[in-house]
C-alpha cells in the first residue's frame, strides 16, 4: 500500500487503522509534483509511434525518453554527486541512466498503463474523501491512528517540509526523516540502509500499544 493510500484509508476506515507509516509519499500531491509528471507524460506521448494511445507496439523512443526525465527526479543531487550508483553496480553514469533506469521503464511497462498511473497519482489527494469536502487538514485531523509519518531526507518528490505540513493536522502523529541521499528511492528497496530504517520504525510502531 502507497502513502496516500495509507492515508486515504486511515482517514475513511480511522475504526479498521489502529496504527499507520506512510513513508515517502504524500497525502496531496503538490503542484510541483504535478509539473514534473506531466514532463514524464510529454516525454510518452512525444513518441510518434504512440498514436494518440492507440498503438499497435509499445512506444520504445517515447519509453526511453521518460525514464531519461525520471532519471533526474527519482534519486536526489547528492546521490549523482557522490556517484552512488556505483555501490548498484553501475559502472558509469551512462550505464546506470541506461541499464537501471531505461531497464526499468522497458520492462515489460507499458505506455497507456503508465500514463494511467501518471493520471491517479497527480489527483491525489486525502482532502478529496467523501465527506471532507476537499478540506485536506480535516481530513487529516480524523485519523486516529498512531502514526508515524516517515518522508526521505531528500525525495524531490514528497519532500520533509510537505509532510512535516501535514503531520501538524494528524493527532497522534510523528514526523521522522528517513536520513540520506537516495530521495525517493529510499522506500524503494534498493538501499538496505533505509529498508532497515523504515523495518525498525515499522517494528517499534507495531510493539506500541494503541
Amino acid at each position: 500500500m502507497g502513502a496516500g493510500q495509507t492515508y486515504q484509508w486511515a482517514v475513511s476506515h480511522p475504526e479498521m487503522v489502529p496504527r499507520a507509516l506512510p513513508f515517502c509519499g504524500s497525502s496531496r500531491t503538490s503542484p510541483h509534483n504535478i509539473v514534473f509528471l506531466e514532463g514524464v507524460k510529454g516525454a510518452l506521448i512525444a513518441d510518434g509511434t504512440f498514436r494518440g494511445g492507440w498503438y499497435s507496439e509499445q512506444p520504445v523512443a517515447g519509453l526511453r525518453a521518460a525514464a531519461r526525465v525520471y532519471a533526474g527526479w527519482g534519486f536526489s543531487q547528492a546521490f549523482y554527486w557522490d556517484e552512488v550508483w556505483r555501490e548498484m553496480g553501475y559502472t558509469s553514469l551512462s550505464d546506470f541512466l541506461v541499464g537501471f533506469w531505461e531497464g526499468f521503464f522497458l520492462d515489460g511497462r507499458d505506455a497507456n498503463n503508465l500514463l494511467c498511473m501518471l493520471d491517479t497519482w497527480q489527483r491525489g489527494d486525502v482532502g478529496a474523501t467523501p465527506g471532507f469536502d476537499g478540506d485536506l487538514g480535516k481530513a487529516l485531523g480524523a485519523i486516529s491512528a498512531r502514526t508515524i509519518v516517515m518522508p526521505a531526507e531528500k525525495d524531490l518528490y514528497f519532500p520533509p517540509e510537505d509532510e512535516r505540513w501535514a503531520a501538524q493536522f494528524i493527532p497522534n502523529a510523528e514526523l521522522r526523516v528517513i536520513p540520506g541521499v537516495w530521495g525517493h528511492f529510499a522506500g524503494g528497496g534498493e538501499n538496505p540502509v533505509d529498508t532497515a530504517f523504515i523495518d525498525g520504525a515499522v517494528r517499534e510502531l507495531l510493539a506500541t500499544e494503541v
